[in-house]
C-alpha cells in the first residue's frame, strides 16, 4: 500500500490535520484570517439565515447586492443586524451578481455566492469575459461535499450541476479542482475513484477508458497530489469489503474520498441519493475560477449554504498562502 505521508511529502502537499466532519470545518474556518463573502441576490430568507450563522460564528465577513428594502426586512424577522456598509442595493438580481463578481474581482471580496436568483444567471455574471472571474481556459467544476452518517471522512462528488458529459480532457481538469479542495481541507492525498456502471475497463464503454488513462495519467505525475484509479463502480469505490469480494488491488479501491461521476445525470442522481436517502449533510462550491464560487440550490437549506460558506472559506485562505 502507498504510504500516504511519506509520498504526500515528496510531491510537496503541505500536511495539517485532516477534517472529517463539518463541525471541524467550521471550526478551522473560525480561526482563519478574515475572508469576505460577496452575495448576490441576497434578499434571500435561507441565504441570510447563513449569513447569520457565519456571523455568529466568526467565519466572515459579508457585502450583501440585492434589494435593500427586501434585505433589511428579512434581517429584522431573524435578527440579523448589519453594520452601515455591508449592503449595496441593486433591486435587479442579475445586477446586484454581476456587482458582486466585481466585488470579487477588484479585492473587496474573496469569494462570490449565489442568493436569490437564477443559476444561469448568477453563472453568466461569473463567466462574463471581461468582468468575470475566468482563470485562462481553466474548466469551471461543481464539488459537493458530503458527510455521510456511519461513514469516518467527508465524501467529495464531482461534477453533479455543471458539466454534462465531460471529455477525457475535462475531467482531467475537474479532478484537479477536487484535488485542490481535498489539500484544503488537509487531505494530503486524497484518492479519486473514477467512477463507471463496472470496474473492469470495456472498449464499449466509454467512461471506463476514460477512467484508464485518468489513472494511467496519475502514474505518470501528469495529474498530481492525489491518488487516481478507476474504472470503479461504486461499490467498491467506497467499500473495502466490495473492493476485496472483486479481487481489487488498488490503493483507491474502497477508500476514495472523491467520487469522480461519468456524466451529470449519474452526479445528479448521487447527489441526491445521498441528500434524501442517507440523509447526508452538504456543501458544494464551483471550482475552476479565480476565486471560489459558492453555488447551492434555491432549494438548499440554511445548514447546506453555511458548510458551503466555511469550505469556501478554507480554499480562499488556501489560495492565499
Amino acid at each position: 500500500m502507498i504510504d500516504e505521508v511519506s509520498l504526500s511529502g515528496r510531491i510537496g502537499v503541505q500536511r495539517m490535520e485532516r477534517l472529517r466532519s463539518f463541525e471541524q470545518v467550521i471550526h478551522r474556518a473560525e480561526s482563519m484570517a478574515s475572508v469576505t463573502v460577496a452575495v448576490g441576490a441576497a434578499d434571500d430568507r435561507e441565504v441570510l439565515e447563513a449569513v447569520l450563522d457565519a456571523k455568529k460564528r466568526g467565519i466572515a465577513h459579508f457585502r450583501l447586492f440585492g434589494d435593500r428594502g427586501k434585505i433589511l426586512q428579512l434581517t429584522e424577522s431573524i435578527g440579523l443586524t448589519l453594520r452601515e456598509g455591508e449592503i449595496f442595493h441593486q433591486p435587479d438580481p442579475m445586477k446586484a451578481c454581476i456587482d458582486a463578481v466585481r466585488a470579487v474581482r477588484e479585492g473587496d471580496a474573496d469569494v462570490v455566492m449565489k442568493g436569490m436568483v437564477h443559476s444561469a444567471d448568477f453563472l453568466r455574471a461569473v463567466l462574463n469575459k471581461e468582468a468575470g472571474l475566468r482563470a485562462g481556459k481553466n474548466v469551471l467544476s461543481h464539488v459537493a461535499t458530503f458527510e455521510v452518517p456511519g461513514y469516518n471522512r467527508l465524501i467529495h462528488v464531482t461534477d453533479p450541476a455543471l458539466n454534462v458529459a465531460p471529455e477525457l480532457k475535462e475531467k482531467a481538469q475537474i479532478i484537479r479542482n477536487a484535488i485542490q479542495l481535498c489539500h484544503s481541507l488537509g487531505e494530503a492525498l486524497p484518492r479519486v475513484a473514477v467512477l463507471g456502471a463496472v470496474e473492469l475497463v470495456n472498449p464499449t464503454m466509454q467512461p471506463t477508458l476514460d477512467a484508464a488513462a485518468l489513472a494511467q495519467m496519475s502514474r505518470r505525475k501528469q495529474i498530481q497530489g492525489a491518488l487516481i484509479d478507476g474504472p470503479f463502480a461504486l461499490d467498491n469505490a467506497i467499500s473495502v469489503t466490495a473492493a476485496k469480494h472483486k479481487g481489487i488491488e488498488s490503493d483507491v479501491g474502497g477508500r476514495a474520498d472523491v467520487l469522480l461521476v461519468p456524466n451529470i445525470e449519474a452526479g445528479n442522481i448521487l447527489y441526491k441519493s445521498m441528500v434524501y436517502f442517507a440523509k447526508a449533510k452538504i456543501g458544494a462550491l464551483v471550482l475552476g475560477a479565480s476565486a471560489p464560487v459558492i453555488l447551492t440550490s434555491r432549494a438548499d437549506s440554511h445548514e447546506a449554504k453555511l458548510y458551503s460558506i466555511a469550505l469556501a472559506v478554507l480554499q480562499a485562505d488556501y489560495w492565499k498562502r
